[in-house]
């Protein structure tokens, strides 16, 4: 699988996802850590990539307005913060 990871996706799950040897990219590796949601969702169509982030205005784009599929929304907190 691939993934493009938004600039808000934690370390923790960057690290794990390349361990598991999947093809992963983060927003900040491609200087995009300040681009439109919108940019983002349709560079990861263009890549055939999976969009992570835990950023909950993506299900408005890709359920709303179908801006995009293939999102997947974390909704977990870091190590020591719950």
């Amino acid at each position: 699988m691939r993934f493009l990871l938004d600039q808000d996706v934690y370390a923790l799950t960057e690290s794990f996802l390349r361990e598991q040897k999947y093809d992963v990219i983060t927003a900040s590796e491609l200087g995009l850590s300040r681009a439109q949601d919108s940019d983002l969702l349709k560079l990861a169509g263009e890549q055939g990539r999976i969009f992570v982030t835990r950023d909950r205005d993506y299900g408005n784009l890709v359920f709303v307005h179908n801006a995009g599929s293939g999102v997947i929304y974390l909704r977990i907190l870091p190590i020591g913060d719950g």
